[in-house]
């Protein structure tokens, strides 16, 4: 495997070797391997490494440690703020509003609160993903609780305006929702300065472990979610289950590079991106799905007119990438973000998503990138 060269890191990200020693010390009898929720020693030192690492993922999205709770991943955090809060507030009303390009943990939670009575508003956005705040503001309801939008697309890229969301959100008492499981440690969240509600993170998108991430929630104003895993009343009494010590540190230890790196990371990144794209650039029949102008470079979504994708894909075993998101299952209509904004089925099947990372170098970029070329001579 280490001959294929790695383009999908939307997908996932290999866990940075720094954070993998961090978590190989919570791990054995010689390590910080107690249950954080004993009293005796062992927890104790497991609890102060968690509420260590809590400190490092509040302080890159600038927020205090009291305000997250662990969880599972984006997928849990997404299903609890989502319907935690659904069920919280309905007493409010039951309307939320979401966008059709949200990843599919959104959009399958909105999809089973309807099945519950709630009604769901699902914009479109423009052609660029990009949502029309007038549109969003006209969906807002009486009795509209929730609003929830992805801050950087995970197959396209393009980074939604959450401060102007916010805003209007705030303006009107609506709960705020955001899912940032793709913009930790690609552009600055800052929750002390734009009023967002709910958020959810990820671990293993920044470089982390896969089976960890959190929510936050807002403390002033208080927001909290009504649990639905029910326990010891762990992650004050929101979700239950014993705390993962050495995922956690993992988490910890990731977002604490995140926020190191990410400027030095964003500027490499975008070098590799721009060389990529200038490789490319004159193979008849491409196009850019990503608005690269209103994107972070990290994720570029091309299309190459009349011409399937995952047959081409199939003709470059030596490079590993996809053409949608890694969640959106088997379907054969292509990626539904793309058809969301405005793609023809053909369009959207002739698409691949390429994404860069940490360890992406300028040989890499530049093997790919011939073996595109010679595809299409």
């Amino acid at each position: 495997m280490n001959k294929v060269i790695y383009l999908d890191y939307a997908a996932t990200t290999p866990v940075d070797p720094r954070v993998a020693e961090a978590m190989s010390e919570c791990l054995t009898r010689e390590g910080t391997f107690g249950n954080p929720a004993s009293k005796h020693v062992y927890g104790l030192a497991a609890s102060e490494q968690i509420e260590l690492a809590r400190e490092k993922i509040a302080a890159c999205i600038f927020a205090d440690a009291s305000e997250l709770i662990f969880t599972s991943g984006a997928t849990e955090s997404i299903n609890l703020a989502l319907k935690g809060a659904a069920k919280l507030y309905q007493r409010k009303g039951k309307h939320i509003v979401t966008v059709k390009t949200e990843h599919k943990a959104t959009l399958d939670a909105c999809q089973h609160l309807e099945k519950e009575g709630y009604q769901v508003t699902y914009l479109t956005p423009v052609a660029s993903g990009l949502i029309d705040i007038q549109q969003l503001q006209s969906a807002l309801r009486e009795d509209t609780i929730l609003v929830s939008v992805m801050h950087v697309n995970n197959e396209i890229g393009i980074v939604q305006d959450i401060a102007a969301i916010a805003e209007l959100t705030a303006s009107r008492h609506i709960l705020f929702h955001v899912d940032a499981a793709q913009s930790t440690g690609k552009i600055n969240l800052n929750l002390k300065q734009v009023p967002i509600d709910l958020v959810s993170l990820s671990a293993h998108k920044a470089y982390g472990p896969k089976g960890i991430g959190a929510l936050y929630l807002r403390k002033k104003p208080r927001v909290r979610v009504e649990p639905f895993i029910h326990g010891g009343g762990h992650e004050q009494g929101m979700r239950s289950g014993t705390l993962p010590t050495h995922q956690i540190v993992g988490m910890g230890k990731a977002y604490e590079l995140a926020q190191k790196e990410m400027q030095d990371d964003y500027i490499k990144i975008k070098k590799w991106r721009d060389l990529f794209l200038q490789k490319i650039n004159s193979i008849e029949g491409m196009k850019l799905n990503t608005d690269i102008q209103r994107a972070v470079p990290h994720i570029l979504n091309i299309r190459f007119e009349n011409k399937i994708a995952d047959a081409i894909l199939a003709d470059l075993p030596m490079m590993a990438t996809s053409t949608a998101s890694a969640c959106q299952g088997k379907g054969t209509e292509g990626s539904y973000v793309l058809r969301a904004m405005g793609l023809t089925e053909e369009q959207a099947k002739s698409s691949i998503r390429f994404s860069f990372g940490r360890f992406t170098t300028e040989e890499d970029i530049l093997e790919v990138t011939q073996a595109i070329n010679g595809l299409f001579q």
